[in-house]
């Protein structure tokens, strides 16, 4: 069995690293005060990835810029920088600042030109994210869902492109701890050829082994890692 990457993720709200419960922005719980002294923490136990999301950003009232900016700087780990990233400008600014790749979720479904656009001029270095609610995108910070979009035809279109990979959240499950959403993940896993990093309910080893079995490249973490029900360090030796 090949090795999963293990990500913990870092979600930026006023400056403060919190978590939200299924991306209820009225259930937030903060961690830390400062997301860049979080980062290093993760340096010292061995990640070698985080997965930065500017909350703010992603419901656009305002952004982290600086904060996410100063944290990057900060640290020799790999930052792939999700949040309201809608425009090639932010791309190529993120990129610029020392982000190794740039995630896209909102505009991934509702403008594949520009998608493609992106990933093309930035092969390897955009994600989609794919956030899925009741078996639809959830799009604008987890605020809206797109209901006419079709799921296969949607992952057709981003498997044509040069993308770094795909991000699979199960928001019902995000911030739960209750398990990952194995069923969904199969499907995704089932129509495309992309690596899928997979974030929602991870609560213990056994749920990391079970999404590195249903063949996930990646799998993102949170609160799992924050209250204690999971060790960096022995996540990372899996």
């Amino acid at each position: 069995m090949r090795a999963v990457l293990v990500i913990p993720a870092i979600d930026i709200l006023g400056g403060r690293c919190v978590r939200l419960y299924q991306g209820d922005f009225d259930q937030s719980t903060t961690y830390s005060d400062d997301p860049a002294a979080m980062t290093l923490d993760f340096e010292r136990s061995g990640a070698n990835r985080v997965h930065v999301v500017d909350l703010d950003a992603a419901r656009s009232t305002g952004d982290n810029r600086a904060v996410i900016e100063s944290l990057i700087a900060g640290t020799s780990l790999t930052i792939q920088v999700a949040g309201g990233i809608r425009s090639s400008e932010q791309i190529d600014a993120w990129l610029a600042a020392g982000a190794t790749a740039v995630v896209m979720g909102t505009a991934a479904v509702r403008e594949p030109e520009l998608l493609a656009e992106c990933a093309h001029k930035h092969a390897g270095q955009v994600l989609a994210a794919l956030d899925m609610r009741d078996g639809k995108p959830a799009v604008a910070g987890w605020l809206e869902t797109e209901e006419s979009v079709n799921i296969a035809d949607l992952i057709a279109r981003w498997d044509a492109l040069p993308l770094a990979g795909l991000i699979l959240t199960a928001t019902d499950r995000d911030g739960t701890m209750t398990g990952p959403d194995l069923e969904s993940l199969a499907r995704i896993r089932a129509m495309s050829r992309l690596p899928i990093q997979y974030s929602g309910g991870i609560s213990s080893m056994d749920d990391i082994r079970a999404v590195r079995e249903a063949d996930a490249t990646a799998v993102i973490l949170g609160r799992s890692l924050y209250e204690g029900a999971i060790h960096l360090d022995d996540a990372l030796s899996l």
